[in-house]
């Protein structure tokens, strides 16, 4: 079973906000709202679940979107809190601290779209997985959208051998073993990221089908920008012309299943069946 303390202990001082704002989350974050606002209904009802200091939440709701943001971190739920307040952010209607396990909070058919940016990078049991995924489908209204990042499966594990090299203590044989075969990473240590989940392409898209969706999308998000997001962002500034087609060229080879699955973030979106 997940260690959910061990994540929220985890969160309690990560920086989740500024991973958002430096050079590879700001890539990130834009092109996943590019790709969530051109999927999405005008003033859709959302549920941010996993959404901690409220980044999406705000941007959506700045955009027209009602949100309701959970998390499973008390502490960053403050934050997102005090954050929505000073900028005097509306249509924010509820702020909950929820396991994305079980969504008894919310009652069926509440929600246009459901954000589960977060919580799957994390379930390390297949059963909770299955109970995540079957509430997300419960409190969408039907055809509703469910948008899933995920860490894939190779992205992962290779990220994890790179952990044992500067943080031994994180990481034995037995727990890079554990990764290569079930896509589970356990943190021997109490810092560094904890509870980590991988899966394949396939595998994520399993999970959705067999619990009442049909899939609309799979794509990396930053796709082959992943560690050029300063270069990326200089050209912005200074070749304008040059940016706009590197950011088309990503757009254009994000669903290469080879990309996929060594490119960092990649993203889910699937239709609640009727």
């Amino acid at each position: 079973m997940t260690d959910f303390e061990k994540i929220k202990a985890y969160y309690n001082v990560f920086n989740e906000w500024g991973r958002l704002g430096n050079p590879e989350g700001r890539l990130e974050f834009e092109l996943s709202i590019l790709i969530i606002t051109s999927h999405l209904p005008q003033k859709a009802e959302i549920l941010d679940l996993g959404g901690g200091p409220g980044r999406y939440t705000i941007e959506l709701a700045k955009l027209g979107h009602s949100l309701h943001l959970a998390d499973l971190s008390q502490t960053l739920l403050d934050e997102a809190r005090k954050r929505i307040d000073e900028l005097e952010i509306e249509n924010v209607k509820s702020i909950t601290q929820i396991n994305a396990v079980d969504l008894s909070f919310y009652g069926d058919n509440s929600f246009d779209a459901v954000l589960l940016f977060g919580p799957l990078y994390h379930l390390t049991n297949e059963t909770e997985r299955f109970s995540c995924v079957k509430e997300v489908n419960r409190v969408l209204k039907p055809n509703g959208l469910v948008f899933a990042s995920f860490i894939p499966y190779l992205t992962g594990a290779i990220g994890v051998v790179g952990r044992m090299f500067y943080f031994p203590d994180q990481v034995s044989v037995e727990t890079l073993k554990r990764v290569f075969e079930q896509g589970i990473f356990n943190n021997l240590a109490d810092r560094g990221f904890q509870e980590g989940y991988y899966p394949t392409s396939d595998e994520l898209a399993s999970l959705f089908n067999e619990n009442g969706f049909s899939k609309i999308l799979l794509r990396s998000i930053r796709g082959w920008g992943s560690n050029r997001e300063e270069q990326i962002f200089k050209l912005k500034t200074d070749d304008p012309e040059k940016y706009e087609v590197v950011i088309e060229l990503i757009n254009q080879t994000a669903d290469d299943p080879s990309i996929i699955e060594m490119c960092s973030h990649a993203i889910y979106i699937g239709q609640k069946n009727r």
